[in-house]
This record gives C-alpha cells, sequence and structure tokens, in this order.
C-alpha cells in the first residue's frame, strides 16, 4: 500500500514535467481505483476524455511492464514478501507508454525538455543555481513556492493508507488511499522507498533500501528531485522554475543557508527548533514514527507529527560531523574513476558513488565507519535531517541532493559516462541498471537516470574544482615546484658524475685499484599516499 502510494506521488509530479520516463510515487489518483487495482491496469483516458493513453491521438499504448529478473544482491534474502520486490507488479502490471517526446502517466504531456501541442519544441533548460548567489527576488520567490508546496494538494497522486494486503478493505469497493500534499508526497515518496519489509506486529527486516547504499543512490534522488522540480512548475506557473542548491562543502561548523531569511535559523528559546520568524518554522513532519509503521504493519498515512528539528554541528557525541565537508573532498571525489564496484553496496572500494555518497574517504577508499560528503551533510544538521526515513521533511534536503546531483553531473561529463558505467546486476535489490525505481509509477529505471541532465530539462550554474592542486595551491606554484624539483634532482647528478669522473682520474694517476662503495641515497626515505 505504501509503495503504491509513494507510485502515485511520484508519478503525478514526474510525468507532468517529463516524459513517461518520468513518473511519481505511488499512483495516479484516476488509477486508485477497485476496477484499476482488480485489472491491475493503469492505463488512463488521454486528458479524462480521450483513447486510453492517448492511443487513438497517436500519443502512446497501453502495455505490459517489463520487469528486471537479473539477479541482485544478497543483502535482501527474502522472495515474495515485500510489494517492491518486483516493482510495480504486485499492484499494477499495465500501463502508459508514450511515443516520441509525449510523456506523462496518460501521455498528455512532453518529456522533460520539450514543450509545445506535439512536444516538438526544446523548452530552455531550468538552470539550478546556488541559492547564495541568487538575488534576493530570485530567492524569495523559490521559498515562496516551496513554502505553498507544503499545503498544496498534489492536483494528480495519491498514497496509499495501509499495507497492500489491506489495500482493498473486507466489504468495501473503496480503496485504502488519501490525498496529499506536494511536499509531504515528496517526503513520502523518499519515506517509501528506505522503509522496512513488514513480516507482522513487531516484526520488520531492515536490510533494505531501494535508494540508498547503492548505485541508484544518485538516480533514484535525481528522479526524486526531477518530480518535485516539475511539481513545482507547475504550482508557480514558471516553466523554467528550478531548484537552487547549497554547496555544503564549505568547511567549518557554520551552516550558512540556516537563517530565517533562507531555510530558517535557530530558535532562540530552544536551538533545536527552527526559528519562529522563518517560514518553515510551522512546517511539520510526516513519516517519521518508523517503529510505530512496523509495529502495526501500517503505511505512513501523511499525518503530522511534530516540528522539524534542526541543531547543526551540535552533536557533541561525534565530533567528526560537527563540522561541514571540505572543498577538496569534492576534488578528490570527481577523481574516482570507477561509477561503482562491486559489491555496489556501502562497503565499496574506489566508488566513485559510494564516495559521493559519504560511505568512504572522498577519495574512494574504503574505511568503516567515515561519513562524508552527502552523508555528513546529512549528520552535521543534527536533527530531522539526519535521520534517513524522515530528512526530507526538512527542506534543507532539497538543497543538499540539488548539489549531490551537480557533483554526478559533473562526474558524467568528465567521464564520458554511459550505461556501459552501471551494473547491470548483483546490485541490491532496486539499484540494477533496468530495475524499475521504487516508487516511481508509471515506471521508470535507473538506466534511464544515467544521462546526462540537459536531456532531463535542467542543468547546473556551478563551477567545480578540476583537481586537488586547484583547491589547494594555484597553479604557478605547482609549476614552480615541479620545477625547482627537477633543477635540485639535475644538479645533484651532475655534481655525482662529476665527483665519480674525478675519482676515477685519481685513480687512473695513481695507479691505485679502489673498490668505490656507493651508499644506498633512499635509506630511511618511504613516500607514502
Amino acid at each position: 500500500m505504501l509503495s503504491m502510494n509513494v507510485n502515485i506521488a511520484v508519478c503525478v509530479f514526474v510525468i507532468a514535467m517529463v516524459s513517461p520516463l518520468l513518473v511519481s510515487a505511488q499512483f495516479p489518483r484516476v488509477c486508485a481505483t477497485f476496477e484499476s487495482i482488480v485489472s491491475h491496469e493503469c492505463c488512463p483516458l488521454l486528458g479524462g476524455t480521450g483513447s486510453p493513453c492517448g492511443e487513438a491521438e497517436g500519443r502512446g499504448s497501453c502495455v505490459d511492464i517489463t520487469i528486471d529478473d537479473l539477479p541482485h544482491g544478497q543483502q535482501y534474502v527474502l522472495v515474495g514478501i515485500d510489494d517492491r520486490e518486483r516493482w510495480p507488479e504486485r499492484f499494477f502490471n499495465r500501463s502508459c507508454v508514450c511515443n516520441g517526446n509525449f510523456g506523462g502517466f496518460d501521455c498528455s504531456g512532453c518529456k522533460p525538455g520539450w514543450q509545445g501541442d506535439n512536444c516538438l519544441t526544446r523548452r530552455p533548460p531550468a538552470i539550478r543555481q546556488n541559492i547564495m548567489n541568487m538575488t534576493q527576488e530570485d530567492r524569495e520567490f523559490f521559498l515562496d513556492v516551496l513554502d505553498r508546496s507544503k499545503t498544496a494538494v498534489h492536483p494528480d497522486y495519491v498514497v496509499a493508507q495501509d499495507h497492500y494486503r489491506n489495500l482493498i478493505p473486507e466489504n468495501t469497493t473503496e480503496p485504502n488511499f488519501v490525498n496529499i500534499t506536494i511536499y509531504d508526497l515528496f517526503v513520502w515518496v523518499h519515506y517509501y522507498s528506505v522503509r522496512d519489509t513488514l513480516l507482522g506486529p513487531g516484526q520488520a527486516y531492515t536490510a533494505i533500501d531501494f535508494s540508498h547504499e547503492g548505485p541508484a543512490f544518485l538516480t533514484w534522488h535525481r528522479m526524486h528531485l526531477l518530480g518535485l522540480e516539475n511539481d513545482l512548475q507547475v504550482l508557480s506557473g514558471d516553466p523554467t522554475f528550478a531548484l537552487p542548491y547549497w554547496d555544503f562543502a564549505i568547511g567549518g561548523s557554520e551552516c550558512d543557508v540556516c537563517t530565517d531569511e533562507i531555510v530558517g535559523g535557530q530558535n532562540p528559546e530552544d536551538q533545536t527548533l527552527l526559528g519562529p520568524n522563518s517560514r518553515f518554522a510551522d512546517w511539520e513532519v510526516v513519516c517519521l514514527s518508523l517503529d510505530w509503521f512496523n509495529d502495526n504493519i501500517k503505511l505512513c498515512n501523511g499525518t503530522y507529527e511534530g516540528p522539524i528539528r534542526r541543531n547543526p554541528g551540535g552533536n557533541i557525541d561525534r565530533p567528526a560531523v560537527q563540522s561541514l565537508p571540505e572543498p577538496a573532498d569534492v576534488a578528490n571525489c570527481l577523481q574516482v574513476e570507477e561509477y561503482d564496484t562491486f559489491p555496489f553496496f556501502s562497503d565499496s572500494d574506489s566508488s566513485f558513488r559510494n564516495a559521493l555518497e559519504g560511505y568512504s574517504e572522498p577519495s574512494g577508499e574504503f574505511d568503516e565507519g567515515v561519513r562524508t560528503l552527502h552523508n555528513l551533510a546529512h549528520l552535521f544538521l543534527n536533527g530531522t535531517g539526519g535521520m534517513t526515513h524522515a530528512s526530507a521533511n526538512d527542506p534543507i534536503f532539497v538543497l543538499i541532493h540539488t548539489f549531490t546531483d551537480a557533483i554526478f553531473e559533473e562526474w558524467m561529463k568528465r567521464s564520458n559516462a554511459t550505461a556501459a558505467d552501471y551494473p547491470e546486476e548483483d546490485a541490491p535489490i532496486g539499484h540494477n541498471l533496468d530495475f524499475n525505481m521504487v516508487p516511481f509509477f508509471p515506471p521508470i529505471t535507473n538506466r534511464d537516470m544515467f544521462i546526462p541532465s540537459d536531456q532531463l530539462g535542467y542543468s547546473y550554474a556551478v563551477d567545480l574544482p578540476e583537481s586537488l592542486a586547484n583547491e589547494d595551491a594555484p597553479l604557478f606554484i605547482w609549476a614552480i615546484v615541479g620545477v625547482s624539483g627537477f633543477v635540485i634532482l639535475a644538479t645533484l647528478v651532475i655534481v655525482l658524475v662529476n665527483t665519480v669522473k674525478r675519482h676515477r682520474q685519481r685513480v687512473r694517476d695513481e695507479s691505485l685499484y679502489q673498490n668505490l662503495v656507493a651508499e644506498d641515497s633512499n635509506k630511511g626515505i618511504h613516500y607514502t599516499a
């Protein structure tokens, strides 16, 4: 049921902006009916009045959903227990696939980056920029629209209130779906992707996560952001509306965006709460009580559970998370060559994905217990934003993940990445290249998001370091060091050669035989990485 909710939500906002590639999490409201659930078919009429999927209008068709059957990793060992295992087969096995540049759950929209009645005109890309560099007017506009999304009911998607086994209660034909606001759907989708497998009262299988600790971490969150961006474009009436980012790789213990003018400062009476003058001070969180959901075999239904908590750098028990990542961490991360490495999990070594996600050193070297980059940014917040299942409740989540996506995009450009760089099998469940990402609907795969961002209708205004040298010292200094080292080495060689020549000359002149003993010039000198 939960997965159904997420699919609907994600599908709605994604589809509106993107192509059939883009989806929403849980299902479209038009498919949250007894008839659709029983038939396992979600192929709505085009715009509510046309043919199913706009087939008669040449926009799409209703087809069987393709399921990835390649083996996944052994982190999840159950079979047929979790409704997300072969997403979205437990709920629907047929959905719309749109032709050409058409998109949306009913093919009434356009793919991302396209516009016009026939979706043949390129739309100007949405430019995501540093929130600290935005004009006050543009920043206020973004924050106002984001604030409105907390109370605006999503126009197209709904979420399930209960476990899929109870989706259609006994003696009724009314499925257990509920309306949800645009931003709360964004939160719900994230929660649904990480929630535990519900086994019974007080029982849950926890070794499962469809959006973290694996190759899909970056592709899943790319889709997640794209859906929200599309929803806010519709809500604002501005097709160029773009999500900004927060460059969290600034080092130190100060959160420069944590002010009442941006995402909320600290409340002087309780520093774990947002400042009373922040537009987000009155926001309440959803999907927080994970243990209660598990104990009662229930899904998050959007009930409000209290205020956002945040105390940046205030975790006195964990000094390692009291400071933000450094600029050099981004530079190091971008030099990791492989997108991901076996076992494609949180213990992967020399993996760009694992380095950026923050389970290894920025250089890619795995070190158990280390938390860097993305993970460190979340943990630094020391509150709601540091709780995986509830983190999206804090609006700073959006800014953290757009910057993470910007680093991902930069790596793809520098690496000329293709689908061949992404593992097709043996990744954790949900993370294989062609797995339908949970809980987006209509189905969209990791492959669909492992492409340049301009093909998805957006780009970044960002300058990321080319190398560590750029971060630590000007190029001319490194040039001087290099030349100086070469001159010194050359001088030593010349001196050594001349000394040997003079020594040999003395031997010849004196007609004496001597043994020349060369000392080990490297003794006691070691270079370590």
